[in-house]
């Protein structure tokens, strides 16, 4: 049996487009004679829909894409992730399915088991959950189909809560001699790694051959690498595809001894990549999808402040959109070094991008002129600061309204988790590239850039070597406000994405004053994270859609004073 695992990369909602998409998948596996075609999770619409899924009309109309799909299909049996309606009068009122189909008729559906409700997932609120586990005969060999999640079970980055059932492990002791699962799986920087790790577990465990297909492209925040899967029964690796670009990989499987051989396969793919490739190429897929997707702008401009922030960003751009398609600007004031415009300058003439320059000191003196009278007898500080962020900001935003560009904001999760950036100035933007990639990691993709992708220096080093500054006041480094980035980030990843107590922190030998510092500032400064631009997801867990934090709480603190409190009674 010749098997294809075909990644695709659909826009949600475009169900006319994503059909033709498909069709033209089931066309291409006929022509090609390919026994059976597997299709991505939920790819009629693209995942995830949200709450489109509240739509009647949204619904009916992918009701109506399956059966134009099903009636199109011939000698080659297609399997494909859409919505299906639930007709049992109880629950929610669809199911998250995967449809079996070949020659003009749908053969069998099956609903996703395991709905996640944590993290970006949101399943339960929009799926009636499937109970039934029966394998599928599929000339003649029983297959057991399941659907993302239900091959995750138990094995996620943070364990939310544990399931009780193990949809694969049930089929295979109902008689499934092969498991397929086709998904919408994101991407972070861990995953290529724990993916095929857990899918190799499984497939070794079970002891049966294990046909793995994923989503690939980016949703807002979302990015999805594809990075389709095939082990045979010992957990052995036969297959695998390209990451973040649509991909084919075709394999033989032998229906008298289950055996698994791949048709053409690229050996480098089995390797598993640099964290600082994988991190830089999601970006540049999710900026490019972005707008694609959007239709927000054919162009983005951006702040180019000398700093390796904006660079990064700014070479982001211009691998995603190309050169002629990034606009950026530098906007030197009073307190800026001679190296925030040179070097500025240097790494748009190496991109072979277009570099504006607009000083603001007069606008900035203009602000604080008016202002005059009401900050009269009080010191320089924040507010002074600010407006220099507030003024470029605003020209920023000028130029994008008068050209109709898309505004990249360029700021840190370093940065965005303790609010070392100014509300309607440097946080302004239609997206937000970095925003979950640590200061730390900035430093490591910008040096990996110039010693393995480019192969040369296009990132000046001088922006690399320097020491990190706002350039808001004389004299100004991030190290007087922050501690270094080193350790900030280390707390940080502990605090946000291991979840870490308080205690546990500190139990890590980290100072506990620098703790109680740095998560004090997190939780204070949700509320500007709450009004930042949305961020390309690449952690097991980012500001955004996947964590929830109230605004108007007073546990900030809490945790400290109950641990002490306990001490002294102890």
């Amino acid at each position: 049996m010749r098997i294809r695992l075909e990644q695709l990369n659909p826009i949600i909602g475009d169900l006319t487009g994503n059909k033709k998409m498909i069709l033209s998948a089931i066309q291409k596996a006929e022509e090609e004679r390919i026994d059976l075609l597997l299709l991505p999770e939920l790819v009629t619409c693209g995942y995830p829909p949200m709450d489109l899924l509240e739509r009647e009309v949204f619904r009916n109309l992918l009701y109506k894409v399956n059966q134009e799909i099903i009636e199109e299909t011939g000698e080659t049996t297609v399997i494909f992730g859409s919505i299906t309606e639930n007709l049992t009068g109880t629950g929610r009122k669809s199911f998250n399915s995967a449809l079996i189909a070949q020659k003009g008729r749908e053969i069998k559906r099956i609903h996703k088991a395991l709905l996640p409700t944590y993290d970006v997932f949101d399943d339960l609120r929009y799926f009636e959950p499937g109970n039934e586990f029966e394998p599928i005969e599929l000339d003649g060999i029983p297959f057991g189909i399941t659907i993302c999640e239900d091959i995750w079970y138990n094995d996620n980055d943070i364990q939310y809560h544990i399931y009780d059932v193990n949809p694969a492990e049930v089929l295979v002791k109902k008689g499934a001699k092969a498991i397929i699962n086709i998904s919408a799986s994101p991407f972070n920087k861990d995953k290529p790694v724990s993916r095929k790790n857990m899918l190799q577990k499984h497939a070794k465990k079970l002891q049966t051959p294990l046909f793995y297909v994923n989503q690939v492209g980016a949703q807002t925040e979302l990015i999805f690498d594809g990075d389709s899967l095939v082990f045979n029964g010992a957990g052995v690796m036969k297959a695998r595809s390209k990451r973040f670009e649509t991909d084919i990989i075709d394999v033989e499987f032998n229906t008298e001894d289950y055996t698994v051989e791949s048709i053409s396969q690229l050996k480098e793919n089995f390797e598993n990549p640099l964290k600082e490739q994988v991190m830089f190429e999601a970006l540049v897929l999710g900026v490019r999808d972005y707008l694609k997707k959007t239709k927000a702008a054919e162009k983005v401009i951006l702040g180019l402040s000398g700093g390796i922030d904006s660079a990064l960003t700014c070479v982001i751009a211009k691998e995603a959109l190309g050169a002629k398609n990034v606009i950026a600007v530098t906007m030197p004031s009073k307190f800026s070094s001679e190296g925030s415009v040179s070097d500025s300058k240097k790494l748009a003439e190496n991109l072979g991008i277009e570099l504006l320059e607009i000083p603001i000191k007069e606008i900035y003196d203009s602000f604080n002129k008016a202002l005059q009278p009401h900050f009269k007898e009080t010191k320089f500080g924040i507010a002074e600061e600010n407006l220099q962020s507030r003024a470029r900001g605003a020209l920023l935003m000028a130029l994008a309204n008068k050209f109709g560009y898309m505004l990249l904001n360029t700021g840190n999760k370093s940065e965005m988790a303790v609010g070392y950036c100014t509300l309607y100035g440097d946080m302004a933007g239609g997206l937000s590239a970095i925003s979950d990639v640590y200061k730390t990691e900035v430093f490591e993709i910008c040096r990996w850039l110039n010693e393995v992708y480019f192969k040369e220096v296009i990132i000046p080093e001088s922006i690399i070597n320097k020491s990190p500054s706002a350039e808001l006041r004389p004299d100004q480094k991030d190290s007087d406000s922050l501690p270094d980035y080193e350790t900030l980030d280390g707390v940080l990843r502990y605090y946000l994405e291991e979840q870490l107590s308080r205690e546990e922190i500190i139990n890590h030998g980290v100072d506990e004053e620098i703790v109680d510092s740095i998560l004090r500032l997190v939780d204070l400064n949700e509320h500007k994270r709450y009004q930042a631009a949305p961020g390309l997801k690449v952690s097991a867990k980012a500001f955004g859609s996947g964590r929830r934090w109230p605004l108007a709480q007073q546990w900030t603190g809490q945790e400290k004073r109950l641990i002490q409190s306990r001490k002294i009674k102890n």
